[in-house]
C-alpha cells in the first residue's frame, strides 16, 4: 500500500471518534455538577483523540542537509599561564675542544760552494743558517759533495750534522763514514779516490727560531783517522727543509 492511501484510512478511523466529541460538548447538562464534570470528560476524550492522531501520523523523508555557517569571530586572548619552574641541573658534559690545522707553508733553504776543497781532517767543514718557523716539526738536512779518504793502513772518518754546535738526538745522529783498508803491503797505499757522496737525515726536536746547521768531520771510533778531503773540484750544497710531523 501506498503512504497517502494508509494516511487516508487513518483519517476516516479518526473522523468517529471526532464527532462523537463534538455531539458531547453540544448536548447540555442538567445542573452545574453535571456540567464539570462533563467537560472533564470532554477534556479527557479530546487529548485521547489527539494522542491517537498522533500516533498514527507518518513519518516524512528527511529534508535536506543544511549548509554549515560563516566562521565566528575570533574569540577574547586568554590570559598568560603560570610560569614554568626551573627543570632539574643536568649532568656535567665532557669537554671537547675542536683543532683546527693550519695550512703549512713550504720553508726550506739551500747553501751551496763551488770547489769548496776543503782538506781537514777534523773539524767544521761548512755551515748554513735556516730559520725555524715551528718547534713542534722536524729538519730534514743533505750534504752532497765530493768526498776522499786515504792512507797506509786501515784508517776510518766520520762526515755528521750537527744543530747550534750539537749532533741530533732526536732520534740518532745523522752521518756517514768512510771506511779504508790497504789489505796488503803489496798494494799501493797512496790510492786516491774522490767520489760524489751524501749525508743525509731527519732531526727532530730542534727548537723554533734560528739553527746553525753544519757539516763536520771526524773520526770512527777504535779506528786511527786518514787523510780526508771534502768538495774537491766539484759543487757541495747543504740542503735544510721544515718538515711537519
Amino acid at each position: 500500500m501506498r503512504p497517502q492511501a494508509s494516511a487516508s484510512a487513518s483519517a476516516q478511523r479518526l473522523l468517529g471518534p471526532l464527532l462523537l466529541l463534538l455531539l458531547q460538548q453540544l448536548w447540555v447538562p442538567s445542573s452545574a455538577s453535571e456540567t464539570s464534570k462533563v467537560k472533564q470528560k470532554a477534556l479527557l476524550r479530546q487529548r485521547e483523540v489527539v494522542d491517537l492522531y498522533n500516533g498514527m501520523c507518518l513519518q516524512g523523508p528527511a529534508g535536506v542537509p543544511g549548509r554549515d555557517g560563516s566562521p565566528g569571530a575570533n574569540g577574547i586572548p586568554g590570559t598568560p599561564g603560570i610560569p614554568g619552574r626551573d627543570g632539574f641541573k643536568g649532568e656535567k658534559g665532557e669537554c671537547l675542544r675542536e683543532t683546527f690545522e693550519e695550512s703549512w707553508t713550504p720553508n726550506y733553504k739551500q747553501c751551496s760552494w763551488n770547489s769548496l776543497n776543503y782538506g781537514i781532517d777534523l773539524g767544521k767543514i761548512a755551515e748554513c743558517t735556516f730559520t725555524k718557523m715551528r718547534s713542534n716539526s722536524a729538519l730534514r738536512v743533505l750534504f752532497s759533495g765530493s768526498l776522499r779518504l786515504k792512507c797506509r793502513s786501515a784508517c776510518c772518518q766520520r762526515w755528521y750534522f750537527t744543530f747550534n754546535g750539537a749532533e741530533c738526538s732526536g732520534p740518532l745522529p745523522i752521518e756517514a763514514i768512510i771506511y779504508l783498508d790497504q789489505g796488503s803491503p803489496e798494494l799501493n797505499s797512496t790510492i786516491n779516490i774522490h767520489r760524489t757522496s751524501s749525508v743525509e737525515g731527519l732531526c727532530e726536536g730542534v727548537g723554533a727560531g734560528l739553527v746553525d746547521v753544519a757539516i763536520w768531520v771526524g773520526t770512527c771510533s777504535d779506528y786511527p783517522k786518514g787523510d780526508a778531503s771534502t768538495g774537491w773540484n766539484s759543487v757541495s750544497r747543504i740542503i735544510i727543509e721544515e718538515l711537519p710531523k
